[in-house]
């Protein structure tokens, strides 16, 4: 069994209301989850993370992996060598990290409250 549950695409919009409808329609009949973030304004729309708001002093990740287990994460991302670029931190959907993985690529890991 995987340790990985779903993957959500991070999209960032420059106003969060103005795209709505298109993610909307293309995730189907799915509640909207709005939540802010730092300074950051976001909207769970089915597999779409949209994220409004000043980027530039945040990391750029390709996408949030939702998990079982983050530990299982820390211990894979340790032997590959991935820089942990954002410590474990408790946010209000769970407890994350970001990483940047050894080919360059960030993602955000995400293990949701039970």
């Amino acid at each position: 069994m995987s340790n990985i549950q779903a993957m959500i695409v991070n999209v960032r919009v420059d106003n969060l209301e103005a795209s709505l409808p298109l993610y909307k329609e293309l995730a189907g009949d799915v509640e909207v989850m709005r939540f802010p973030y730092e300074d950051m304004n976001l909207a769970l729309v089915g597999p779409f993370l949209l994220i409004s708001g000043p980027h530039e002093k945040h990391i750029s990740q390709h996408a949030t992996i939702l998990v079982e287990s983050l530990p299982l994460v820390v211990d894979a991302l340790a032997k590959a060598g991935a820089e942990i670029v954002d410590e474990p931190s408790e946010v209000p959907n769970g407890t994350r990290l970001v990483a940047r993985h050894p080919d360059g690529a960030v993602f955000e890991y995400l293990q949701p409250r039970a």
